[in-house]
Parts: structure tokens; C-alpha cells; sequence
């Protein structure tokens, strides 16, 4: 592993004095026409293969993406202080108390002692039928720190949580979240949120990079850009790159760390491929018109919950 790495990713430090690789492989396989796409045979594994090979030494992935296992397997073999590995706690382990079982449990599927970086998945509690768990996410964030206090992570962040839940931890007295996951791509960038996250010195990671980019991908009612946009082809025609490459660059120059995910040798090789070139303030100014307030995944089903953190949509 990393022998054929031709790519050194630059780091970000975290407010708890250490570092992140500043892109990470993405493991989720997402949604095909609305239905999970669940791994079947050793996919998510050789992918990571390749991304080691490739440079990557940064993997993100939860126990709810059932591939776990997977990332462990493809981990075998390499120095554990030269791969960054982000996992999630799950919406079923709410409970204090529930938070280090959950945690262990992902350590044994990926045959580690510890993660980098363990985030809260969502503030959305749920029990296994569904139904709804109202535990205070303050609680949850205590179990965190209680999994940190104990080695089994060495960095606690959240995910899908707003600017209004980061300050009411940050306001109770409790650990500062690391770092923060969030849906971030052309069509939805939330420089609100980035902000205040760049002002609390949190380290924003952007799921779901590339948006609805790709026509496979995109909703009927999806805003554009697609990968065929001619202003987007011909920036980058200008630096030797592909639209995909294009996207991830300007991502990190807003200083997040952009989470691709792919199951293709040569895409991987290329998503990794975007620090040998920066973009003109032109161009940034441009990706950003198309900030559209867009979200793919905005999880109307869980609206109902107190603590859904997305705006209401109406329910006609």
C-alpha cells in the first residue's frame, strides 16, 4: 500500500491539535432511483485498495453503510498511524450509554483498536422499529466524549447537525465537536454554516460531493450545472482536469474536505488528482452562482422528529 502513491494530500488541523487528510475516500454507496445500494460482493474493499495505492490515507465510513467490514479487510497489513479512518454512530444508538457498545462493535468489524474520528450520524434517535427515540443529542455527545476518554477514538464531530445544535453543545460546556459532515456540493454549499464552522475552528467535510454533476445521478427537478456544462468543460480544459476534478478542487479551497466516492480504479486515481493547481477568484466566484439551496438528502421522513435539522418542507 501507498508504494504506487504518486499524490501527498495536505492536512487540516482539527481543534483538538491534530490533523486530517484534507480529502478522504467517500464508502457509501448511495441511492440508485431511490433505493439503497447495498454492497455485494468485495466492491467497497477493493476500492479502498486502490485508494491506498493511490495516496488516499483518509477512509470515511459508518456502521449503518454495513461495509465496514469491508474497509477493515483492505486495511490488513497497513501502519495504523498512516490512515486517517472516520466512522458513525448510527441513529439506533442514541443513548449514552449506548454510544460505546456501538463504537466497539464498529471497531470489531474493522479490525482496529480505534478510529481517527467518530461522528454522531445524524441527531435523529430512533429505535430498531423505527420508531422515534427523543434522547437529547447532548446526551449522545456525552457518551462521545466518554468513548474519546477511553481510547477508542481519538476525535469526536457530528453530522447532519445545524449551526443552532453545534452552539447549544458548545454553550452547555461540553467538548467542542472536531468536525462537522455535511451535504456539500455545487448546488447546495451553505456558506452560513461553513462560516460559522470556520469561526468555531471546526473542520467541515463535504458528503456527496459532486451533487446531482452526474445525469445518472441527477433528480428530474435538480438544478444544473451536469458534467457537460461548457463553462465547467472549459475551465477545465484550461488546467488539464476533468469537470469532477474541477468541483472537488474548488470544495477544498473552501477549505472542506470533500468525501468522493467511487468504485472505479481510475476515478478514484483521479478524484485524489486536484492539488497541483488552484482556481482564480473568477472561477471560485462562478462555482459559486450556482449555489441553489439544493439538498439531495434531505430526510423529509424523519421531519416530524424535535430534533430534525434541516429546513420544513411542506407535506401536501
Amino acid at each position: 500500500m501507498f508504494q504506487n502513491a504518486s499524490v501527498q494530500v495536505p492536512k487540516l488541523k482539527l481543534n483538538d491539535g491534530r490533523e486530517m487528510p484534507a480529502l478522504a475516500l467517500g464508502t457509501w454507496l448511495g441511492f440508485n432511483y431511490k433505493r439503497r445500494v447495498d454492497s455485494i460482493f468485495n466492491e467497497v474493499e477493493q476500492a479502498v485498495r486502490w485508494a491506498l495505492d493511490a495516496g488516499y490515507t483518509h477512509i470515511d465510513t459508518a456502521w449503518i453503510y454495513r461495509i465496514e467490514d469491508q474497509v477493515g479487510r483492505a486495511l490488513k497489513g497497513v501502519p495504523r498511524e498512516k490512515v486517517f479512518v472516520t466512522s458513525k454512530l448510527w441513529n439506533t444508538f442514541q443513548a449514552r450509554d449506548a454510544v460505546v457498545p456501538a463504537l466497539r462493535e464498529s471497531l470489531r468489524s474493522l479490525q482496529l483498536d480505534y478510529v481517527d474520528l467518530y461522528l454522531i450520524h445524524t441527531p435523529i434517535g430512533q429505535f430498531a422499529n423505527s420508531s422515534y427515540d427523543t434522547t437529547d443529542y447532548l446526551e449522545t455527545w456525552q457518551g462521545m466524549i466518554e468513548a474519546k476518554k477511553l481510547g477508542l477514538t481519538k476525535s469526536i464531530g457530528l453530522s447532519n447537525f445545524n449551526q443552532k445544535m453545534i452552539e447549544r453543545i458548545i454553550e452547555n460546556g461540553l467538548e467542542k465537536p472536531a468536525a462537522l459532515q455535511v451535504e456539500l456540493n455545487l448546488n447546495l454549499q451553505q456558506p452560513d454554516l461553513v462560516a460559522y464552522c470556520k469561526s468555531q475552528n471546526i473542520v467541515v467535510m463535504a458528503y456527496t460531493p459532486f451533487g446531482s454533476l452526474f445525469y445518472s445521478k441527477a433528480a428530474p427537478n435538480a438544478p444544473p450545472p451536469r458534467v457537460d456544462d461548457p463553462v465547467l468543460v472549459k475551465i477545465a480544459e484550461k488546467y488539464n482536469k476533468t469537470v469532477p476534478q474541477i468541483v472537488l478542487r474548488y470544495l477544498v479551497e473552501l477549505g472542506t474536505v470533500p468525501l468522493p466516492k467511487s468504485l472505479t480504479k481510475n476515478r478514484i486515481e483521479e478524484n485524489i488528482d486536484i492539488f497541483d493547481f488552484q482556481l482564480t477568484d473568477d472561477e471560485k466566484n462562478l462555482l459559486k452562482s450556482f449555489d441553489k439551496g439544493y439538498r439531495i438528502y434531505p430526510q423529509s421522513k424523519w421531519q416530524d422528529h424535535p430534533y430534525y435539522p434541516f429546513e420544513k418542507k411542506e407535506i401536501k
